[in-house]
């Protein structure tokens, strides 16, 4: 089989799962505790390593070793959208029982940003071999502006999508766990939604780096697509289980920036020297212990990490945005 008919059956097999997840585990809302979210963090790694492993014995060493490069890779940079998201539901108050909602659809509309992404960037590297060094630039330039902390987390108040759907949509406040709702015969939106919002644009701008990243180490579509994919889907689980961890992780960014600048200029120099798939993942994975076991040395000397989970909803986090009140409105 090519290429396409796998991809095709990746997406089949990652909408049942995801059907799945919703439609039978959670069907009914409920706060994720921090044992449900490491069996489905153990299951989505399980499932990870599983078709890598299967890669290296179909497709030959190489081709698994990309495989497993481009999942921490992509796993890697997504530690720096854990915190993010802890902001937005934070700033937004959402409940953490209807967290996991907001992540399951922007799950979705993650993995379709990402295949459009793929998608063009594999057509632009097809035609323009020079895009990669572009890529390469523009890795360097983020993983400097990252070192520099010149990012800054999501504020509602300041986020120029959250105000144009604010314009554009009437909003609502209420948290009974649907997007939209209906009072007096007008649909109005959410805190969820304005959330979904937020995610989503968040996520975007970060594939921004991931993407770029991913094709630093493979241009094979299909190894791109499930490597992403996979961590990507993992990401739900791990929220619930780092995403207060990681916001006292003070060399995370450290080290997610010296991630960037090394894929970068793995890229720049991809043309004179070819650095292995083996060497890669070494130094992405050597990276990332460090910047770990830094900041936890650092937390310990500070009185340990922050408290459970449980507050991850009420952490003094940036100012909300001011809904109107609404009393018994109906879900849809």
């Amino acid at each position: 089989m090519n290429n396409l008919i796998w991809m095709m059956l990746l997406t089949l097999f990652f909408l049942a799962m995801l059907v799945m997840d919703l439609g039978v585990f959670h069907r009914r809302p409920h706060e994720i505790s921090i044992k449900e979210a490491a069996v489905w963090s153990g299951v989505w790694v399980a499932l990870s390593l599983a078709f890598g492993i299967g890669l290296y014995f179909w497709k030959g060493a190489e081709i698994g070793l990309q495989f497993f490069t481009g999942y921490v890779l992509e796993k890697s940079l997504s530690l720096d959208n854990l915190f993010l998201l802890a902001v937005i539901f934070g700033s937004l108050r959402i409940p953490p029982k209807f967290q996991h909602k907001t992540l399951f659809y922007g799950v979705l509309g993650a993995i379709t940003f990402r295949a459009a992404f793929i998608a063009a960037g594999t057509a632009l590297l097809a035609r323009f071999g020079w895009i990669l060094s572009v890529f390469g630039i523009f890795l360097l330039v983020a993983g400097i502006k990252l070192l520099r902390h010149e990012r800054s987390a999501p504020d509602p108040q300041t986020n120029l999508v959250v105000r144009w759907a604010q314009r554009v949509i009437p909003m609502l406040q209420d948290y009974g766990g649907s997007f939209f709702i209906c009072r007096n015969g007008r649909r109005f939106a959410t805190p969820l939604f304005l959330a979904l919002v937020m995610v989503e644009a968040t996520d975007i701008v970060l594939a921004l780096d991931s993407i770029p990243a991913i094709f630093s180490v493979t241009r094979e579509p299909l190894i791109v697509y499930s490597s992403t994919t996979f961590a990507v889907l993992g990401l739900r689980s791990l929220y619930f289980l780092l995403a207060a961890v990681t916001a006292r992780l003070r060399y995370l960014h450290t080290g997610l920036a010296a991630i960037l600048i090394f894929v970068g200029a793995k890229m720049l120099i991809g043309h004179f020297v070819e650095i292995p798939a083996a060497l890669s993942l070494g130094v992405v994975c050597g990276i990332l212990l460090i910047a770990v076991f830094a900041s936890l040395r650092a937390a310990k000397r500070e009185n340990g990490l922050l408290p459970g989970l449980k507050k991850m909803g009420i952490l003094a986090l940036p100012r909300g945005v001011n809904f109107p009140q609404g009393n018994n409105a109906g879900g849809s």
